[in-house]
């Protein structure tokens, strides 16, 4: 258990993370921090409330500055905006630039040896812009796409073979998009190449809906988008970290010529623990999830080159 973790940005993924890593007790105390005034102190007091029920004695507290932060051993970023009509890709990229940008200057401010989970979006490039304002190594800035893009790898595979989602072992590697590279060479149930039980045609179909996962929820909710599973699979991560689990898990990573990839962040297996990052594996890919791989790194530099630090 950690004395304190930080939680940046207290809409449905920030505060609905918040609400999991208190019921876990992965700290003595989740600050929720938000610009919206009453928005993190209601949302942290209702949170609070919430522990006598749910046997939990982690204190939430929401606050609109960092002071209550200070000090915090790992911080989750959240904070930025949704595209809105009329809005272009690169607008939208320099706006949220801009948000991660002053909250990275407020973590090296207030949190200078916290570890930091980054789930705005697009999530590559800012787990870049963190890493560029705060000055921390690698290992301590590391950003959330490919454990919730393998949850939802894992859940359509679970439902068209109808078996339980425990036995579905996968992995999800390359940029947070439509990019996004679901290994299918190494897709197991239970120990069974998934090939062996699903012809190709209904594997692409599966590996087409998970790139496209995000936007079919967005398509349903018509005003908002996920964070029942984006909250789960951060929280996923920052226990990894916390019980020092050394978890294997796809993790958007600093690359510095794994893959044959360097100078920007990418999705590709992982190790966490107490330290963060704490080995980056390179596993063989087939020619065709390499040309892939390598694909969703060149969409990921494009959007790079949008924004100015």
């Amino acid at each position: 258990m950690l004395e304190k973790i930080t939680v940046v940005g207290a809409g449905n993924v920030g505060a609905t993370t918040a609400q999991r890593l208190a019921e876990k007790e992965l700290a003595r105390r989740v600050v929720l921090v938000d610009v919206i005034e009453g928005v993190p102190q209601g949302k942290a007091l209702d949170q609070w409330e919430s522990a006598s029920i749910e046997g939990f004695d982690t204190r939430v507290i929401g606050a609109n500055d960092y002071a209550p932060a200070a000090g915090s051993e790992l911080v989750v970023v959240t904070a930025g905006i949704a595209r809105k009509p009329g809005m272009s890709r690169d607008d939208l990229v320099r706006t949220n630039a801009d948000i991660v940008k002053q909250v990275s200057q407020q973590i090296k401010q207030h949190c200078p040896q916290a570890i930091v989970v980054v789930v705005s979006n697009p999530l590559d490039v800012m787990c870049w812009v963190t890493k560029q304002v705060t000055g921390f190594a690698r290992e301590r800035v590391i950003g959330m796409a490919g454990v919730l893009d393998t949850a939802r790898y894992r859940a359509f595979l679970a439902e068209a073979l109808d078996v339980s989602v425990e036995d579905i072992q996968a992995m999800v590697l390359g940029g947070h998009g439509d990019t996004m590279v679901p290994l299918v060479s190494y897709t197991t149930v239970s120990g069974i190449p998934v090939s062996q039980l699903l012809d190709k045609a209904t594997l692409d179909k599966i590996v087409d809906r998970t790139r496209n996962g995000g936007a079919e929820i967005v398509a349903f909710l018509k005003t908002g988008s996920a964070y029942y599973a984006p909250s789960a699979a951060v929280t996923q991560m920052v226990e990894a970290i916390v019980r020092d689990k050394k978890r294997l898990l796809p993790c958007a990573a600093w690359l510095q010529g794994e893959y044959g990839l360097s100078g920007m962040y990418c999705g590709v297996p992982c190790k966490l623990g107490a330290r963060g990052l704490e080995q980056i594996l390179e596993v063989k890919l087939t020619p065709e999830e390499a040309a892939a791989l390598r694909k969703s790194a060149e969409a990921v530099k494009e959007t790079m080159a949008a924004v100015k630090i």
